[in-house]
This record gives structure tokens, sequence and C-alpha cells, in this order.
């Protein structure tokens, strides 16, 4: 699955920083994340980076509409990377 920032962010911008995909962005008043360029850091790191360094607790979550299996998640990671 991709990550999704819930209404809880308090747009602190640490979770930008921290995406090796560049998958975080801000829009107009808040941060969101690119569905197609976010991994949970498979192929990066152990762990969603975002949530380890956000301050609010579950203010990253799993988005429930991107439902994704680690081999797919991998498999974006590669072409991201430009890989293949």
């Amino acid at each position: 699955m991709a990550l999704l920032i819930t209404k809880k962010c308090i747009n602190c911008d640490m979770c930008r920083q921290e995406c090796p995909n560049g998958a975080i962005s801000m829009t107009n008043t808040t941060f969101q994340i690119a569905p197609e360029l976010c991994t949970e850091c498979k192929g990066s790191y152990d762990k969603p980076t975002c949530k380890l360094v956000c301050p609010i607790n579950k203010c990253i979550i799993l988005d429930p509409k991107k439902i994704e299996t680690e081999e797919e998640l991998l498999e974006k990671f590669v072409i991201i990377r430009g890989l293949v």
C-alpha cells in the first residue's frame, strides 16, 4: 500500500525531507504523498522513514485505496530508480 498523510499533519516538513523517492510534496496547505512514487521505503529502508520521523502519532497511515503487495512495492522501486 502507499502511505497517506492525514489531517493530523502539522506541516512540520520532516517527512518530505526523508522520503527516498521524492513522493511527498506540499500542496496549497498540506503535505501529500504521491501513491505512484510511494514504496513504503521498500528497497531503501526497513521501515517507512516518513512515519519514523513524524512527531504526530498516526498522522501517516496506510492508504486503504492503494493496496499493494510487497512485491509490487519492490517492483515500483526498481522502476522509479531506473534499475530495469
